[in-house]
């Protein structure tokens, strides 16, 4: 089978990864004031170093500075857009696992300004993440337009500032255009958008939600799709985009339920990526069915076979089992394979250790490896 040259790689992965323990120790003393911003700074880059170090070792062709500079996976990219600012209220997200349940205190946002992008949101993270990579191509994450209206909908949005909510849209898909455009001045050429919703929409909980702020449950995903595009309008030449799916990812723990089905033929049909990170883990995410929908072609997907939630190493046979299962839906020429979903969403992190981090990390490669061949 020929050599993936672009992304998706064969073996990939969804870009965060567990904090070292002095890197969490370093932001609890810049907090106290008992170091500085820019010795933070220092260890962050320190870290990065190492984290790609280790991802070009396993033997990755994609590497990420494993989100090790931000709290959480979106909130610190979406209140860099100029016109959000956080709000005073919370918004209680319950997370679930084999032991009960967590109730997650989550910030909220308010949009009480037009949307635009003054700066390059992560551009100097990138720009570092660039300077340390050797062998891999380095990969830039950031939650897709869908994140900044799923959290709060239409009530989080100053109706005085936008009293017609297609004018938020523009503004908002026109932020992107124009950091997609400067991400790719700076050399990006894979870029990575994180949406929860598209996973999280399958859930009829989850569209119960939707249309207690405002949205429409059964066509939520459609629109999403349609901005998410608009974002991406004029995108560099050489530019990889994928999309990662997930249903929750904070200590080891999750939100939503079911299978694809309710978004499947959207998303392949009508999303305008190069490839999409969807998770298999586990009975929570359904079967392959819905990969029948995905068009012939070059479109990816990237089985999430292996779980970021618990530190057991799954074997190379029942990885390969899954993906021969796979293949019965979609060809082997467009599957890939790759974590669930990343490590540490959130500085907490999952509930695993570092070495169990990078077994799983290599068992990636090994196994896609003996797939799709090397």
């Amino acid at each position: 089978m020929a050599l993936r040259t672009t992304p998706p790689f064969r073996a990939d992965h969804v870009g965060s990864l567990l904090r070292p323990p002095e890197l969490l120790q370093a932001r609890e003393d810049v907090a106290a004031g008992r170091i500085t911003a820019d010795e933070l700074r220092a260890r962050e880059d320190e870290a990065i170093r190492a984290a790609v170090r280790m991802q070009e070792d396993v033997g990755l062709r994609s590497v990420t500075d494993g989100e090790l500079r931000r709290t959480s996976w979106h909130m610190d990219f979406i209140y860099e857009l100029d016109g959000i600012s956080t709000a005073d209220d919370k918004v209680k997200v319950s997370f679930h696992n084999e032991r009960g349940d967590i109730e997650f205190m989550a910030a909220a946002l308010h949009v009480d300004g037009k949307v635009g992008v003054s700066k390059t949101i992560f551009g100097d993270a990138f720009s570092f993440l660039q300077g340390c990579t050797s062998t891999a191509v380095p990969k830039l994450t950031i939650p897709s337009p869908s994140m900044v209206h799923y959290r709060g909908g239409r009530a989080a949005i100053d109706a005085t500032v936008y009293p017609d909510i297609h004018d938020f849209w523009s503004d908002l898909t026109a932020a992107y255009r124009e950091e997609v455009r400067r991400l790719g001045e700076l050399g990006c050429r894979y870029l990575q958008l994180d949406d929860t919703s598209l996973a999280y929409l399958n859930d009829p909980a989850q569209r119960r939600y939707v249309a207690s702020i405002g949205g429409d449950p059964d066509q939520q995903h459609v629109e999403y799709i349609r901005h998410i595009n608009e974002a991406l309008q004029g995108r560099p030449d050489g530019m990889s985009v994928t999309t990662h799916m997930c249903r929750g990812n904070f200590r080891s723990s999750w939100v939503a339920e079911g299978g694809y089905d309710h978004v499947a033929e959207a998303l392949f049909h009508e999303l305008d990526v190069d490839g999409y990170f969807m998770e298999w883990d586990d009975e929570r995410s359904g079967g392959f069915e819905p990969l029948r929908l995905l068009p012939k072609g070059e479109k990816q997907v990237v089985l999430g076979l292996v779980t970021t939630k618990r530190g057991a190493l799954e074997t190379k046979d029942d990885l390969t089992r899954r993906i021969e299962q796979a293949s019965r839906y979609a060809p082997l020429e467009q599957l890939c394979l790759s974590p669930q979903c990343g490590f540490s969403s959130t500085v907490d992190g999952n509930a695993l250790t570092y070495d169990e981090q990078v077994a799983k990390l290599a068992l990636i490669v090994e196994v896609a490896d003996e797939v799709w061949g090397r």
